[in-house]
C-alpha cells in the first residue's frame, strides 16, 4: 500500500517533469478578459472546469484507459487514443497533450517499470497526456477511485500555481482554491467513473473559446 500511494503522489506532484507548469489550459485568456479576476472567480472558474471539461472528458476516457492498460487491450486502447485527438480544440490543445504525452512517456522509459510492449503501443499511439498518465497511473495498481483523485488533485494544484502567477493571488488564496478543488474532486471522479463512451465529451465552448484567444493574445505568461 505504502508504495502504490507514493508512486500516485510522484505522478501528482508539480516536480513530474512534463512541463505542466508552462499551461494555463486558457485561464490567461479568461483573465485577460476579464472573466477571472479575484479569488471567487478563479474558484468558480476552475471548479466549472473540473466538472464540466476534466470529469465529463479526460478523467472519463482514464477510467476507461487504466484497466484497458492492465489488460494490454490493444484496440481499446487505439480507440480511446483517438478520441482524445480528435476532441482538442484548439491548435494549443492539442500541442500541450501531444507534448506532456511525449514527455510522460520519456520518463515512463527511465522508470523501466512499464513493458517494452506497453511502451511501444504507447509510442505508435502518438501519446497524448491522458492516455500516457493512464499507462503510468495503471502500474501503481492503485485503487481506480485512487488513481483518478491523484491525477486530479494534480492538475488542481497546477492550475492554481498558475493563477497565482496570472490572476494575480496571493498564497492564501491559493490555498483556498486548491481546497475547494479538492473537495470537490470526489465528486468528479464518482461522475468520471460512471460515463460509458456515450456519456463521455468533450463539450466546453467557453473554454475552446478562451483556448482559441489565448493563441493570440498579445501578451502572455503560459503556452496555453
Amino acid at each position: 500500500m505504502a508504495t502504490e500511494l507514493l508512486q500516485l503522489i510522484w505522478l501528482a506532484s508539480p516536480a513530474l517533469p512534463v512541463g505542466g507548469f508552462s499551461y494555463s489550459e486558457a485561464l490567461e485568456a479568461a483573465i485577460d478578459h476579464e472573466l477571472v479576476h479575484d479569488e471567487a472567480s478563479c474558484a468558480d472558474w476552475l471548479a466549472d472546469q473540473l466538472h464540466l471539461s476534466q470529469a465529463r472528458g479526460d478523467m472519463a476516457l482514464m477510467a476507461q484507459a487504466i484497466p484497458a492498460w492492465q489488460a494490454m487491450h490493444t484496440a481499446r486502447l487505439k480507440y480511446l487514443s483517438q478520441w482524445v485527438h480528435t476532441t482538442r480544440e484548439t491548435h494549443e490543445m492539442r500541442l500541450q497533450t501531444e507534448q506532456m504525452g511525449r514527455s510522460l512517456l520519456d520518463w515512463l522509459r527511465i522508470q523501466n517499470k512499464a513493458s517494452p510492449q506497453a511502451l511501444a503501443l504507447c509510442s505508435e499511439l502518438r501519446p497524448t497526456y491522458p492516455v500516457a498518465m493512464s499507462l503510468a497511473l495503471s502500474l501503481a495498481n492503485a485503487p481506480l477511485q485512487s488513481a483518478l483523485q491523484a491525477y486530479a488533485f494534480g492538475w488542481a494544484e497546477n492550475m492554481t500555481q498558475a493563477a497565482l502567477k496570472a490572476v494575480p493571488l496571493g498564497q492564501v488564496s491559493g490555498q483556498k482554491i486548491l481546497a475547494r478543488l479538492a473537495h470537490e474532486i470526489p465528486q468528479a471522479v464518482q461522475h468520471a467513473i460512471g460515463l460509458s463512451d456515450e456519456d463521455r465529451q468533450a463539450f466546453c465552448p467557453m473554454l475552446a473559446v478562451m483556448s482559441a484567444r489565448h493563441e493570440t493574445q498579445y501578451s502572455r505568461l503560459f503556452r496555453s
